[in-house]
């Protein structure tokens, strides 16, 4: 069968999605043909990303762009030409890993939907990810350009579907979580070679956006990871831990992730390896100690982000083991007693300050998460996440818009004070806000997403 991906990614910059690599690589272990169609340089299309968040120091200046080149052709043509030559059986647009909601990848389904509205085609049109596991039988409403929805993890499922091509059953739920380790090497080789330009600390290196583990132990009120939690059947917590996490999360073994990355470093001259998994210190330290020791000759680096809980002197020896150069780690917001009673984060500020002093230490790069326009979030909770930022000192300061992911305990409390639609197109907390806040008015939550790193570094 012949399976086409759409990554309908809208950023302008390279993005390896991992949904991508992985179903491409169980698609192709059971003889399947798979193509990528993939819309992140078409000038037209793309919404530069980097440069808005360059232009408001999130990022630091680099000279990116001379490593690319945009396309000027026209996006619906080359994909419908691209529909007509593969001829495909099914076309996929969306899928969970654990990308999560980083990278715009939340909206891939409303953006493939949009693109498939304009063209023709006899294949099958399916999607999945995590509007489609929170909305469950409402997505057909919204999303009726799609054949078939599935629920929950689909790469396993993807290739049982192929051999029926039922579209009669609009949704297809996966209640058992996909097992990491039988999904064949990630495949790469789709992506054009641009992709893999990424900009990093100024500098312009080769990366891939990779996932060694699949799940969190913790169950934040506004993570998006939530909604896999609970579909799954995991939802008693304390403290804001997953009583039985152990029965959730999933980890590639070592070998698995040594030889992985050994292909991807050789065969596309990676060095920069940018994990996505959802708490990177969730994954066993022993499995971890046992990927440094493998891995130690490649001439690679490592980013990745975890809970500040999870750093101290074990786990930081082993991370400067496994070449980790940046660890990224969410703030969110100031205010310890609004982080556990609305956020359902318990980490503690003298946890935050000893994370941060730590990773310093070992001369490992630290960036902080924060996010401005949660529910019932003032500006004078702003300006005390400016002041924390400023003694936690990071090496670079990320801020999103709050964004309302449906299904998650926050989108429900935003919908209910009327910030928002129940349900919203064009989620994206690092490019808009679609508040109607009248506590932090969107004109408020532009000002500070602008200057919210200059008024931490200058005052």
């Amino acid at each position: 069968m012949r399976v086409l991906l759409i990554n309908p990614n809208r950023w302008g910059r390279g993005i390896t999605s991992i949904w991508i690599a992985s179903h491409s690589a169980i698609l192709k272990k059971y003889g399947h043909s798979v193509k990528l169609f993939d819309c992140t340089f078409y000038r037209s299309w793309q919404l530069n990303e980097l440069g808005y968040n360059t232009s408001n120091l999130q990022y630091k200046k680099s000279d990116y762009e001379n490593y690319i080149k945009y396309k000027d052709s026209s996006l619906i043509e080359d994909l419908q030409n691209t529909i007509n030559n593969f001829k495909p059986d099914v076309i996929l647009i969306s899928a969970i890993s654990s990308h999560l909601h980083g990278e715009g990848e939340y909206v891939n389904i409303q953006y493939g939907s949009e693109l498939l509205k304009k063209v023709k085609t006899s294949a099958i049109r399916m999607a999945g990810g995590f509007q489609v596991t929170a909305l469950q039988q409402n997505a057909i409403n919204i999303f009726k350009n799609i054949d078939v929805f599935i629920v929950g993890e689909s790469e396993e499922i993807l290739v049982e579907f192929l051999n029926s091509l039922d579209r009669t059953k609009r949704i297809i739920y996966v209640k058992k979580p996909v097992d990491l380790n039988n999904t064949g090497l990630y495949d790469y080789s789709l992506f054009e070679d641009q992709v893999f330009y990424r900009p990093y600390q100024g500098d312009v290196v080769r990366a891939i956006d990779y996932e060694m583990s699949r799940g969190c132990v913790y169950n934040c009120s506004y993570c998006v990871e939530t909604i896999t939690q609970k579909f799954y059947g995991f939802t008693k917590a304390k403290n804001g831990v997953l009583l039985n996490a152990k029965k959730y999360l999933r980890h590639k073994s070592a070998e698995n992730i040594a030889r992985e990355l050994r292909y991807i470093s050789s065969n596309f001259n990676i060095r920069m390896i940018r994990c996505q998994d959802s708490n990177f210190l969730s994954i066993p330290l022993h499995i971890l100690k046992e990927v440094s020791e493998l891995i130690k000759d490649l001439d690679i680096f490592i980013y990745i982000e975890t809970r500040a809980e999870g750093i101290n002197g074990r786990t930081v020896e082993i991370l400067k083991k496994l070449k980790v150069d940046g660890v990224g780690m969410g703030v969110e917001i100031a205010e310890e007693s609004f982080r556990k009673g609305s956020l359902n984060r318990y980490v503690s500020q003298k946890q935050l300050i000893n994370a941060f002093d730590i990773l310093k230490k070992a001369g490992i790069k630290r960036t902080s998460y924060n996010i401005i326009g949660l529910p019932n979030q003032n500006e004078q909770m702003i300006r005390d996440s400016i002041n924390l930022n400023r003694r936690l000192n990071p090496d670079n300061i990320t801020v999103a818009f709050f964004s309302p992911y449906i299904g998650t305990t926050e989108q429900i409390k935003a919908m209910n004070l009327n910030y928002f639609n129940e349900y919203e197109n064009d989620v994206d907390g690092q490019l808009r806000t679609l508040s109607k806040s009248k506590i932090l008015p969107p004109e408020k939550l532009k000002y500070y997403k602008k200057n919210f790193v200059r008024l931490v570094r200058n005052g």
